[in-house]
This record gives C-alpha cells, sequence and structure tokens, in this order.
C-alpha cells in the first residue's frame, strides 16, 4: 500500500469541499486512470479526511473480465448509481463475484452525501456528465502492472495484459484523461 504526499492531496480535498459545498445533491467524485496508478489509494486518503464519504470501487462493478468496459458497465453505472443519486434514493448496486463470475446480492448505500468511484472507467463520458470531480492518475505501464502484480498475484499476468490493452482502447475512445479535471503523477507516492 502507498499513499499520496499531502501536498497532492490537500488541494483535492479543497476543491472537493468547495464543489461539495455547492451542491443540494449528493456530491460525486469519479477518479480514473490506468491499473495501478493508485486509484484505490488516493480514494482511501481522501474518504479517511472527508465526513460522510462512501467509497465504490469499479472493480465490484465489472461483469468480469471480458464484459467490463462495455455498455454493460455504463448501463449499470446510470441504474445502480447515477439515476439514485439524481433522485437522492437509495444506491443500490451488486457486487461482481470474481470467484464464481456472477454479481452477488445488492448492496445498499442510503443517505449518500459524498461517493467518490473509484477505478478504471469510473470518470467515462456518462460519469463526467454528473460527477462534481474528475481525478486522473497517471502512470506508466509497467509501473501500474507491477503494482497490480504485487498486489494480485502472479497468476493474472495474462488477464492483466489483455486489461492493459483494453483499457487503453477505452481510453483512447471515451478520451478519459483529456476531459478529467485534475490530474495526478501515480509515481509520486510514498510506501506506507
Amino acid at each position: 500500500m502507498f499513499s499520496f504526499p499531502d501536498d497532492e492531496v490537500n488541494p483535492i480535498l479543497a476543491e472537493i469541499s468547495k464543489v461539495s459545498s455547492l451542491n443540494a445533491r449528493p456530491t460525486l467524485i469519479a477518479i480514473d486512470g490506468p491499473a495501478g496508478s493508485g486509484k484505490t489509494s488516493l480514494a482511501n486518503q481522501l474518504a479517511s479526511n472527508l465526513k460522510s464519504a462512501t467509497t465504490i470501487h469499479m472493480d465490484d462493478l465489472y461483469n468480469g473480465w471480458e464484459d467490463a468496459l462495455t455498455a454493460t458497465l455504463t448501463r449499470h453505472l446510470e441504474e445502480w448509481i447515477l439515476d439514485p443519486l439524481t433522485h437522492h434514493q437509495t444506491v443500490k448496486y451488486q457486487k461482481f463475484d470474481w470467484t464464481s463470475g456472477a454479481y452477488g446480492p445488492p448492496t445498499e448505500i442510503k443517505d449518500v452525501e459524498l461517493l467518490i468511484l473509484e477505478g478504471v472507467g469510473a470518470a467515462q463520458a456518462r460519469i463526467r456528465q454528473q460527477a462534481d470531480l474528475t481525478i486522473w492518475i497517471e502512470v506508466g505501464p509497467q509501473i501500474g502492472l507491477a503494482r497490480v502484480l504485487n498486489r494480485d498475484g502472479a497468476q493474472i499476468l495474462p488477464y492483466m495484459l489483455k486489461w492493459q490493452e483494453r483499457e487503453s482502447a477505452h481510453f483512447l475512445i471515451d478520451q478519459t484523461k483529456e476531459n478529467c479535471q485534475i490530474f495526478v503523477d501515480g509515481g509520486n507516492t510514498q510506501i506506507k
């Protein structure tokens, strides 16, 4: 696990505070970037400094490796997260079980005030239409791959090589990086 330096995190916290104060609806923050860039670490750092923050990980929403960055994901984001946030309703989504290859029972989040959505695809075009703040974390593919394999094990190497191709194609088509509001250097981290 690693963390981002305070001089990168504090301005993001200030921006979140600013956009949250302007909202009558729940605040939505999206953190995107390549696998292994530090999205979960940054989300955890932000959430630990924000009262009433809830985090949803994109890994829980993907429909397996093959159907992850597709229209299925966008539909789930709309139905499970965006529509309920818009109407001040309970966010209800199903977590994908990577062992069984199927979605589990619904997870409910009531009274959402601030939601951090983190993972590859979190700041896709449909989310950007509604997000209050979008963050891109940059990291080189070799560093990202090494971090993921260190975290999840070498057995996923074939999946990750294919994943890196898919996420690169997704980012290129979606223009995610070019449309995010805040940029963070994922190589500028400290080991915890």
